[in-house]
This record gives C-alpha cells, structure tokens and sequence, in this order.
C-alpha cells in the first residue's frame, strides 16, 4: 500500500464511528496534493443534505483524533464537505444508489470520436459500467476506460 491508500483508510476507520454517532454516511476520503499544499479531504453526506453545522462537528472530532493519533508525516489541510451535485461513484454503494440515474462518464481515449457520454446508468460489476443512451442503445465501457463517473445534473 502506498502512503497515500495508508493515510486515507486510516482516516476512514477513524471517520466512520464519527459519523455512524451523527447519523451521517461517509462518501469519500482523499489525501491529494494540489497547489504545492496537501489536503485530507473527507466527503459526508446526510439524507436530506449535509449543512456547514454537521461538516463543523465531523471536522472537530476528526481533527481531535488525528491530532493524538498524528500518523501523517506531511503537513496538510483539513476539509469535511459534501460531495456535492456532481459527485463522482466510486464505490458499489455509489453504483446501487444510482441505478437508473443519468450518469455523466469521461474516457481516457475517444470511442466513437468523443470522450464524453450521458446516460442512464442500467448495469456495472466490477469490471464494466453500462449506461443506455438517448436513443436506447446501450453502451457498456471498461472501468480501466473510464476516467470520471458521475451523476449528470442539469441547470
């Protein structure tokens, strides 16, 4: 395991009986370094939303933990947020939540001479994604393919 997949599900563990004490469901936890600065980034979620007041209360436990327990080396900054609109599906529970939902994905290579495709999401396993398109034709793509997966929304 590398450093980073370490330092994230050390963050999960910790993460997840906070957040099982509030009722909330933990989306996501990333340490990624952006600008020169690492971050630890964890993503919350709520029926009916998360609010600035619960992202406050998670990121005062988290960091009161993180503190004693100290086994990040780098310096970094915390952040607790919503995963927002367009949050990415990463995990199988992400998959089964979004079923029949329109689903944004991005490839890493053309097919068909484009890179970006929306559809409703209708099948995944472990190695594919399928996704019907406007005109009812389905179309199954790799996960090794797919560089972003997300819910589509529409303003």
């Amino acid at each position: 395991m590398t450093k980073k997949e370490i330092y994230e599900q050390k963050t999960e563990e910790i993460l997840l009986s906070i957040v099982k004490e509030h009722a909330f469901e933990l989306v996501d936890v990333e340490y990624v370094k952006e600008g020169g600065s690492w971050y630890l980034r964890a993503y919350i979620d709520k029926e009916g939303g998360i609010a600035i007041d619960d992202c406050e209360v998670v990121s005062r436990a988290l960091s009161e933990i993180l503190d004693q327990k100290d086994f990040i080396e780098d310096a970094y900054i915390l952040e607790v947020s919503s995963p927002g609109l367009g949050r990415p599906l990463k995990k199988e529970k992400d998959f089964v939540r979004s079923m029949g939902e329109e689903v944004e994905i991005r490839t890493y290579r053309a097919f068909n001479k484009q890179k970006e495709f929306v559809g409703i999401l209708c099948a995944y396993d472990k190695e594919s994604v399928t996704i019907e398109l406007e005109d009812k034709e389905e179309m199954k793509f790799e996960k090794s393919d797919i560089a972003l997966i997300r819910l589509a929304f529409d303003f």
